[in-house]
């Protein structure tokens, strides 16, 4: 869990609206928005608004009500922008590349059937 005074993460910014961003969906517990940095031609990144938990595994045990939502969340995105076909990620601990320590999840896809997701179609992932 996140610990008492620390400066407020990129998410938690957002969040409360201090820095900008192409907001795609929302509920009283979470937040989506477009990627600034996307890795695929849909990159979309949901996040809870309570910082409390850091990873993945710590909302698992914490909430999985929450970690439920986030996937319902994330299939109503891939639905509306990927035909109902993506990848859901979640970076847990530095060397799996996670670089914000507030929860969060990248939903990836593509747009078209054209560009069903193949082994090779979104990089490195």
């Amino acid at each position: 869990m996140s610990s008492q005074g620390a400066e407020p993460s990129i998410f938690s910014r957002i969040i409360a609206r201090e820095i900008p961003a192409t907001i795609v969906a929302e509920t009283d517990r979470l937040i989506a928005f477009e990627d600034i940095a996307p890795q695929a031609p849909v990159h979309v990144v949901i996040t809870t608004k309570d910082p409390q938990y850091r990873n993945v595994v710590e909302l698992a045990a914490g909430d999985p009500g929450l970690l439920a939502e986030l996937v319902r969340v994330a299939q109503t995105i891939a639905d509306e922008r990927t035909m109902g076909q993506f990848r859901l990620v979640f970076n847990t601990g530095a060397a799996s590349g996670q670089t914000v320590f507030h929860v969060h999840a990248h939903v990836l896809g593509v747009v078209t059937v054209a560009d069903a997701l193949g082994e090779g179609s979104l990089g490195s992932l």
